[in-house]
């Protein structure tokens, strides 16, 4: 019986393998799905919306409070 003990080794190598190539194409297809998701969310109102509000808040914080004091007080 410790013979057969010896070819057991090899399938179980075997399956792992096996296990691994099907845990990369199951992940490769997650990432397809995500993708075309993704596109399709930009393509879509809520894409286009999100993208322009994202656009507004870079531009407004570009434009905004330089290092300089919030508040500016004039004595006067």
């Amino acid at each position: 019986m410790g013979c057969f003990s010896c070819f057991d080794g090899g399938k179980k190598e075997q399956r792992k393998e096996e296990e691994r190539l099907a845990s990369a194409e199951a992940r490769a297809k997650a990432a397809e799905a995500a993708q075309k998701r993704q596109e399709q969310f930009e393509q879509s109102a809520a894409g286009r919306a999100a993208r322009a509000q994202m656009q507004a808040a870079a531009k407004q914080s570009a434009n905004s409070n330089n290092g300089g004091p919030v508040l500016k007080w004039q004595m006067g």
